[in-house]
């Protein structure tokens, strides 16, 4: 879901060198969040499954840095960044929580 919003929210940004760079970038990074962890939720290993969701858990703190460059690059985006950012901000700690308690196991 936090993918397909930011795919729906990137087509709002004009096309120019910077938001062409930009977008790139936080596509990647957003939806490689979902597909790391449908790869998690099928490990066969623990060991597996806690390198997939420490991969989500980089991709979402990644996501964070690109919607910051874009609320730069974009001012008058803010708003819907910044409600991008802290979905992504929570994908974080969800995932560094779910890390935490496999080291724990």
């Amino acid at each position: 879901m936090f993918g397909e919003q930011t795919i729906a929210f990137v087509r709002l940004l004009p096309g120019d060198r910077v938001n062409d760079v930009l977008v790139k970038q936080i596509v990647r990074s957003a939806t490689s969040i979902g597909a790391n962890y449908m790869e998690a939720d099928s490990a066969g290993t623990k060991k597996d499954f806690k390198y997939k969701i420490d991969l989500c858990r980089k991709e979402a703190k990644e996501t964070k840095h690109w919607l910051r460059m874009i609320a730069k690059a974009n001012q008058d985006k803010k708003e819907a960044t910044r409600k991008l950012w802290q979905e992504a901000h929570e994908l974080t700690l969800i995932f560094s929580s779910i890390s935490l308690s496999c080291k724990k196991q």
